[in-house]
């Protein structure tokens, strides 16, 4: 005889469970941090007739910037001695995306 498990009604299993403020109070905690560009916008520049916004444009000249130092590593022949090559471009190019984004917002000078 296969196993047949009891079923109870939907206001019995409704009952077990936890209360949903403490997960309700969590959420609206977290939502909070979210209000960062609110008040002005999020700063986005018109290219082409097009707003693009600081963070995708940061995130390409990051891109940009890790490519250049690759190019770079090949070509002077640091590639065979500079171990962890993708960690070290990948940390150039969060640099220059970081320094991009600080200059954008006018935080940097």
């Amino acid at each position: 005889m296969p196993f047949k498990p009891k079923h109870r009604g939907v206001r019995a299993s409704l009952a077990h469970r936890a209360p949903a403020l403490p997960a309700l109070a969590g959420v609206l905690t977290l939502s909070l941090c979210l209000q960062g560009c609110t008040l002005r916008g999020a700063p986005s520049y018109e290219i082409f007739g097009a707003y693009f916004p600081l963070w995708l444009m940061s995130a390409v000249a990051g891109f940009v910037g890790a490519v250049i130092a690759h190019r770079i590593f090949v070509s002077t022949g640091w590639a065979q001695i500079v171990p962890y090559q993708l960690s070290v471009c990948l940390a150039i190019g969060l640099t220059v995306a970081v320094l991009f984004w600080l200059s954008g917002t006018g935080q940097l000078l």
